[in-house]
């Protein structure tokens, strides 16, 4: 069984075409002038898929740097960063979230659409902190998005999900454990070949609900300064009904001294 996003990759962005990412994008460049103390000049999109937050940040004029563990998805990103002429303010990085390497340090490292609980053990999680917290400037943010325990235990659950499009349909199948905290996802695509069958190929991924409360501590143990932690994009208001919370948090480290 393969991983599902290199099964996903052609249809990934038509299957999420209802994301507003040029909106998203606006929140992330709000927050970054609320909460930092200077000019916010690269960013990394950790996790950035087929690159769509990428170059919307891009467009707001930010050097940005993506990388995924996905090359399907990288190739998607690059292949739209050509087109949309943004290929010279674009770095592709194929790496893994755990373990990546920048050549440099950024002002911004932004986490979306739920791949930090892509991190199935608490020891991936406090490695993907430690490697943004050593590439942010003193005072640098890291903006996240995180499923929360309502989207585990309503929406994923043990419920089964289809999308179809003109050459593809896929069947996406939940299994979650609460007692585990782990959401198991089976996915089936059958995809039309240029002679007109169809192909079927698997993939399984698996994701990890992380409790706010102990997100928050992980990140302090790790050197940040939580800001905010909301329902809406970059807020401090939650309800406990929303399916996504977003978490900002400032990195904490000594500044150079003369």
């Amino acid at each position: 069984m393969n991983d599902i996003y290199g099964l996903l990759a052609p249809y990934y962005d038509e299957w999420n075409k209802e994301l507003d990412y040029a909106a998203w994008a606006r929140e992330i460049g709000a927050t970054l002038d609320l909460h930092f103390a200077g000019e916010v000049a690269s960013v990394l999109d950790l996790g950035c898929g087929s690159g769509r937050m990428t170059l919307e940040l891009c467009r707001l004029g930010y050097d940005m740097i993506g990388v995924d563990g996905s090359a399907e998805m990288l190739s998607a990103a690059h292949t739209a960063a050509e087109a949309a002429g943004l290929s010279d303010r674009c770095l592709w990085l194929h790496q893994d979230l755990r373990s990546f390497e920048l050549y440099g340090t950024v002002e911004a490292v932004v986490c979306c659409l739920d791949t930090v609980n892509h991190l199935t053990t608490y020891r991936d999680l406090r490695q993907m902190l430690a490697l943004v917290h050593n590439y942010l400037v003193p005072g640098g943010l890291f903006l996240f998005d995180l499923n929360s325990r309502r989207k585990f235990e309503e929406i994923y659950a043990d419920n089964t999900y289809t999308y179809e499009s003109e050459d593809a349909f896929c069947i996406w199948q939940n299994d979650y454990d609460p007692r585990r905290s782990l959401a198991d996802f089976y996915v089936t695509v059958f995809s039309r070949t240029a002679g007109g069958t169809y192909r079927r190929g698997d993939g399984f991924t698996r994701e990890r609900m992380y409790p706010t409360s102990r997100m928050l501590k992980e990140l302090r143990d790790a050197g940040f300064t939580p800001l905010s932690v909301g329902d809406a994009p970059y807020t401090d208001t939650t309800d406990g009904g929303a399916d996504r919370l977003y978490f900002v948090a400032r990195a904490e480290k000594p500044t150079a001294t003369r």
